[in-house]
C-alpha cells in the first residue's frame, strides 16, 4: 500500500515526533510512504491532501498536527474546519484520509502525551479503511 503523510510544522516539537512515530509504524506495517509533505499549520493540510489524493500512486493519506489551546477559540475553529474538509476530501476521492491532528482544547503537556497513540492509530486506520474499502467494492 502506498500512503502519503502531511504534517503541520506548527508546534514542531510535537509534530516532528509524530512524524517519526508514523514513519516507524508505516515501516513496521510494510507500507510505502510515497510522499511526506510539510505545511505551516493544520489549516494548510487540506490543499496538499487534495493534490495527493489525485495521484494514482497514493492509496491513502495520514495527516498529523497538534492544535494546542491558546487564549481564544481559534483552536476550535481550525480543528473543526480542517476535520470537515478532510472528511469531504476522503468522500470525494473514495480514499482514506485519516485524522492524526490532536486537539482542540488541549494543553501542551497533553499534546506530548498523545504523540505516539495518535500517530500510530492514524497509520493503522489508513490501512484498515483501505482494506475495508477493497473488501466491499
Amino acid at each position: 500500500m502506498n500512503i502519503a503523510i502531511v504534517v503541520s510544522e506548527f508546534n514542531e516539537k510535537v509534530t516532528s515526533r509524530m512524524l517519526s512515530v508514523a514513519e516507524e509504524k508505516a515501516k513496521l506495517l510494510k507500507l510505502n510512504v510515497k510522499y511526506t509533505c510539510k505545511v505551516q499549520g493544520a489549516f494548510d493540510i487540506p490543499i496538499l491532501v487534495d493534490a495527493l489524493l489525485k495521484k494514482k500512486d497514493v492509496d491513502g493519506v495520514v495527516t498529523l498536527g497538534a492544535i494546542i489551546k491558546g487564549q481564544t477559540k481559534h483552536d476550535e475553529v481550525i480543528a473543526h474546519s480542517v476535520a470537515r474538509k478532510l472528511i469531504d476530501l476522503s468522500l470525494t476521492y473514495q480514499k482514506p484520509v485519516c485524522l492524526g491532528i490532536s486537539g482542540p482544547g488541549m494543553q501542551e503537556r497533553q499534546a506530548y502525551a498523545r504523540i505516539r497513540p495518535v500517530a500510530e492509530r492514524t497509520v493503522e486506520s489508513v490501512v484498515k479503511i483501505s482494506k475495508e474499502l477493497k473488501r466491499i467494492r
